[in-house]
Parts: structure tokens; C-alpha cells; sequence
């Protein structure tokens, strides 16, 4: 079964995470898979193994960069000649949708999320583009369902665990942090919807001395720096890492304040490396940690958050505690053979046969 990937970019961030795990992993269930996108580190990583990739300029929400982005999908599955295309999220699948016409094979769409008040213009877009569409939570099926999209199906995200390649003591030496320093690591574009803002607000509540590592880019970074120089260094800017499985070892939680998310891939990547996790209740992110393995906070409370980070930085306890239901959670739940089992049933069967 020839499967090609379509989506923006395929960098640091959760969609492109779960999209090399799929294109590898696929192999063990019969896939071929290729990968069409504006390129990154992952992209490089997944053409040394041996997957076919193929370069899609980013259509940057203009009538012509979509043509143009739809020419390049257009090309590369000409090449590629796929049985079905797996467009993630909702800009990818108006691309795919542009580049198949007339159509020539099956198009489902992962849809990742959206903020709340966009979800009615992706169901629009979803409901004329995808012959099915896939949601990675219970919550975000439910608002497709609401938003007008047709019986969308429910395959909830899996972890594709890396281990590091440097234990706790090496990583923290490299990063200037003693090991007996509490460290929360967030995981996190550097964009509106992550509101860093609000962690910083919460990390301005500490009862206690910690340090919190920023991984990522985007284009809040230079506001975002100003505003912690007031931390005297205990706020670091890590930029854009593929050392990610090195990070969760030397880190003691993960901590994620976004206004939205489907199911956030940096979430179940901490719950797997064994790290509680502070998270907003948005989207998915109740239900994986019903369980245990964190605290779930509300959106926009940066008192709230502080509370949370309290307790699991400064009491042992709690932290060890939050871990072990973290990786019982991990394991029982979101494990990727039955994840990749459910896509792999989905897209045989819609290869009998489409709308």
C-alpha cells in the first residue's frame, strides 16, 4: 500500500513527530510510504532512511502559494503514484485536494485541531476535501461532529518513544544546570496559541528557585526574551531541538499552557519518558491524563499553573508518584501497535471504495 504524507513542514512540532513515526513504522504493516512537504530536520532523517520525500513550498494562507503548493503535491504524487494520500490537518487537505483533480486516489485528512472559532470554516473545508476524516481525541471528534462533519473517525495519537542519547547529568552539564536544580521544560512553538505568557506569569509564583527551558522557535521569541531577563537567568530559550528524548531525561516535568490543542504529541512524548506533566484543559489533554501523571489546569490561569508546578517541582513525592501513572498510562493506552493498527485497517478499507 503506497501512502503518501502531506503536510506544511516537517520540523519539531507534534503532526511532524507522529508523521516520521507513521512513515517508518509503516513499513511493519506493508506501507511504502513518502512524505511531500516544505521540509525540515525530520524530512532529512526519514530520506537517510530511505523514505522517499519530496519538496512542497509552504502555501502561507495566499490563493497562490495554495496553487502553488498544490502543483508541487501534484508532481509528487505523479511521481510517487500513491494508492491514497494522508493530508494532516486542515490546509494540507485543500492542497491534496487541489492537486488530485480530478480525482485519482483516496484522501483522508488528520485533523490535528484548531482554535475553537476556527472550527466551523475547517469543517467547511474538511466536509469538500476528505473522503474521511480523522480526529486524534475524543474531544476533537466530538467538535467536528458539532461543527458538521460527517461520522469523523477517532484514532487517538500513540508516542513513538526515542531514548536519549545522553543521560540527565550530561544534558544538564551542557545546558549550565546543577542536577539538584528543579527543571520544567516546555515543549513548545513560541506562537500565540501556546501562551507563554501565561507561564511566564506562573513562573514568576514559584515558591522556590527552578529553572525552565523554552524549546522552540516562533515568532513570539524576542517579546518573550524581554520579558525574562526579570528572571535573572532562570528562564532559558533552547530554540528549535532534535534532542528532544535528551531533554525529558535531564528535565523534571513538562509543562504546556496553550489555549488549544487536539492531542499534543509533547504530552504523551513526557508522559513516556517518565515526566509529569502541567497541562491546560484544552482539547485531548483531560483525557490522557485522567489517569494520572500530571495536573490539568485551567486555560489562561497563570495562578492555577503556578500551583501546579509548585507541587510537582519542590515535592518529590508527587513528581514520583505523577511518573509512575504517567508510563502505566503510556503504556496501557497509547502504545503505537494498535494505533498503527487502526490506520492501517482505516486506509485498506477505504481503498474498496471512496465517497
Amino acid at each position: 500500500m503506497r501512502v503518501l504524507h502531506v503536510i506544511s513542514e516537517m520540523g519539531a512540532g507534534g503532526a511532524e513527530t507522529l508523521v516520521a513515526g507513521m512513515a517508518v513504522r509503516g513499513q511493519e504493516y506493508g506501507w511504502v510510504s513518502a512524505v511531500a512537504s516544505g521540509g525540515g530536520f525530520r524530512a532529512d532523517g526519514l530520506a537517510v532512511a530511505g523514505v522517499e520525500t519530496f519538496p512542497v513550498p509552504l502555501a502561507r494562507r495566499s490563493k497562490l502559494g495554495v496553487l502553488r503548493a498544490a502543483a508541487a503535491v501534484r508532481t509528487a504524487s505523479a511521481r510517487f503514484r500513491p494508492d491514497l494520500v494522508l493530508a494532516h490537518n486542515v490546509g494540507a487537505s485543500l492542497v491534496s485536494r487541489l492537486a488530485l483533480l480530478p480525482k485519482r486516489a483516496p484522501l483522508l485528512t488528520v485533523f490535528h485541531g484548531v482554535a475553537d472559532k476556527d472550527f466551523p470554516a475547517a469543517a467547511r473545508i474538511l466536509r469538500y476535501t476528505s473522503d474521511r476524516v480523522v480526529a486524534v481525541s475524543p474531544a476533537t471528534a466530538a467538535r467536528l461532529a458539532e461543527a458538521g462533519v460527517d461520522t469523523p473517525v477517532e484514532i487517538r495519537n500513540a508516542v513513538f518513544a526515542q531514548p536519549p542519547v545522553f543521560g540527565r547529568a550530561e544534558t544538564r552539564a551542557a545546558l549550565g544546570v546543577a542536577d539538584d536544580v528543579p527543571v520544567a521544560l516546555c515543549l513548545a512553538r513560541l506562537e500565540p496559541q501556546k501562551r507563554h505568557d501565561v507561564l511566564l506569569d506562573s513562573w514568576a509564583r514559584l515558591d522556590g528557585d527552578a529553572v525552565l527551558w523554552l524549546a522552540g522557535e516562533g515568532s513570539l521569541r524576542a517579546e518573550l526574551e524581554r520579558r525574562a531577563e526579570a528572571f535573572d537567568g532562570r528562564v532559558r530559550f533552547l530554540g528549535t531541538r532534535q534532542d528532544v528524548a535528551d531533554l525529558l531525561a535531564a528535565a523534571d516535568l513538562t509543562v504546556l499552557t496553550s489555549d488549544w490543542e487536539g492531542l499534543p504529541l509533547a504530552v504523551l512524548e513526557s508522559m513516556a519518558a517518565a515526566r509529569p506533566v502541567v497541562a491546560t484543559d484544552v482539547g485531548g489533554v483531560r483525557g490522557v491524563l485522567s489517569g494520572g501523571g500530571g495536573r490539568v489546569v485551567p486555560p489562561d490561569d497563570p495562578v492555577a499553573v503556578a500551583e501546579a508546578l509548585n507541587e510537582l517541582l519542590f515535592d518529590p513525592a508527587a513528581r514520583a508518584l505523577a511518573a509512575a501513572e504517567a508510563l502505566r498510562t503510556i503504556e496501557r493506552e497509547y502504545d503505537p501497535h494498535p494505533f498503527m493498527k487502526a490506520y492501517d485497517e482505516l486506509l485498506r478499507t477505504s481503498l474498496g471504495g471512496t465517497r
